[in-house]
C-alpha cells in the first residue's frame, strides 16, 4: 500500500469515527418559519382584483392606501369627514384581521392639499388612540376618485 492509500484509509477512518461520535450527541437544527401571508378584506368593503385591503403576515399587518368612502363608495364633503371615514374604513380592515387602532405603529397620510393639513390633523388626532403611531404626511399631485386625503397603516400584534 503506498503512503498515499495509506493516508486516504486513516482519513476515511477519521471521517468514520466523527460521523459515530455525532451521532451520539444529536443537535436539533430548525428552519426559520416563514409567516402565514393572507389577504385581509372585511365584509361589505369594496374588493379590487388589484391589491387587497390589507395583508397579514405574522403578526404584522400591512393596510393599502385608504380613502373616506362610505358603504356606497361616495367621498363626504371636505377634509375632516373624509380623514374620519379613512380612519374608520382603516379601522374595519384592522378588525377583520383581529387587530385595532392601538396596533397601529405607522401611517402614510397623503393630501391632495397640504393646506388640508390642520382640519385633517384635529380630525385624526380626535380618533388615533395614544401612543399615536409614526406618521409621514405629504402632499401629492392629485388622488384617485378625487380625494382629498389617502391612508396607508402598519399594525403589529404586541
Amino acid at each position: 500500500m503506498s503512503k498515499f492509500e495509506t493516508g486516504l484509509a486513516a482519513a476515511a477512518l477519521f471521517i468514520a469515527a466523527i460521523a459515530l461520535v455525532s451521532c451520539n450527541n444529536t443537535t436539533t437544527v430548525t428552519a426559520p418559519t416563514t409567516p402565514v401571508v393572507r389577504a385581509i378584506n372585511p365584509p361589505g368593503a369594496e374588493v379590487s382584483p388589484n391589491f387587497s385591503n390589507g395583508i397579514l403576515a405574522g403578526d404584522t399587518m400591512y393596510v393599502a392606501g385608504t380613502q373616506g368612502t362610505d358603504s356606497n363608495g361616495k367621498l363626504p364633503d371636505g377634509i375632516g369627514p373624509q380623514t374620519t371615514a379613512a380612519l374608520q374604513n382603516i379601522e374595519a380592515i384592522l378588525k377583520a384581521g383581529g387587530f385595532s387602532l392601538n396596533d397601529v405603529v405607522s401611517v402614510n397620510v397623503y393630501l391632495a392639499d397640504i393646506h388640508d393639513f390642520a382640519d385633517m390633523n384635529k380630525a385624526y388626532v380626535a380618533i388615533m388612540p395614544d401612543p399615536k403611531p409614526t406618521r409621514t404626511t405629504v402632499q401629492v399631485a392629485a388622488l384617485v376618485n378625487g380625494a382629498k386625503i389617502e391612508i396607508s397603516a402598519i399594525a403589529v400584534k404586541h
